[in-house]
C-alpha cells in the first residue's frame, strides 16, 4: 500500500471532519460528545498553523486515510519544549501501517523543532495504541484514573512520554 503525508490545506479538512467525528461518535479514543463542524476543524487547522505546529494528513490514492499533529502540552511558558499528539487513521485503514507512518513523521518533526517530549494521552481500555506507542519506543509514565467520562462510564487516562 502506498501511502504519502504531506500539511494539510483547508480543502482537506473535510475529509478529516470524517474521521474526527466517527471516533467522536464510536470511540473513546477523542472525549468529546458533540460531533465538531466544518468551521471549527479549520480553527483547529488555523491554530496549529499559527503555533507552527505541523497537521499532516496520510493519502491512499489522493483519499485521506489518516491525520496526526501536536500541539501544546500546557500553555505555561515552561512546558514549550514538550507537544502533546494526536494520530487518527480512517475507520476503514486500520492495521495498514498508516498510524505508523503519521507518528514516525511527527516525532521527525519534533525533533527538527528542537522539541524535547512527546506525549500522549490515551484512554485506558485502548489497549492497541498504548501497545503501538510503546512499539515506537514511548514508555507508559501515568495512568490518572476516572479523568473521563463518555458513554456512561468513567474512563481512566494513560500518559505515555517519548523523548526527543
Amino acid at each position: 500500500m502506498s501511502i504519502n503525508l504531506r500539511m494539510a490545506k483547508e480543502n482537506d479538512m473535510a475529509s478529516v471532519l470524517e474521521i474526527v467525528n466517527y471516533e467522536i461518535q464510536n470511540t473513546t479514543a477523542i472525549w468529546d460528545y458533540d460531533t465538531r463542524t466544518l468551521e471549527e476543524q479549520l480553527a483547529i487547522l488555523k491554530e496549529k498553523q499559527e503555533k507552527k505546529f505541523p497537521f499532516i494528513i496520510a493519502l491512499k490514492d489522493e483519499k485521506i486515510v489518516g491525520f496526526g499533529t501536536y500541539g501544546s502540552f500546557r500553555h505555561k511558558i515552561g512546558y514549550r519544549f514538550t507537544v502533546e499528539h494526536s494520530v487518527y487513521v480512517h475507520k476503514d485503514y486500520h492495521g495498514n501501517g498508516i498510524g505508523s507512518l503519521l507518528l514516525k513523521e511527527l516525532i521527525e518533526l519534533a525533533r527538527n523543532q528542537k522539541l524535547h517530549t512527546m506525549i500522549g494521552v490515551i484512554d485506558s481500555e485502548n489497549k492497541g495504541s498504548i501497545t503501538f506507542h510503546q512499539k515506537l519506543g514511548f514508555e507508559i509514565v501515568g495512568n490518572i484514573k476516572q479523568t473521563g467520562y463518555k458513554f456512561d462510564r468513567w474512563l481512566d487516562s494513560v500518559f505515555l512520554q517519548l523523548m526527543l
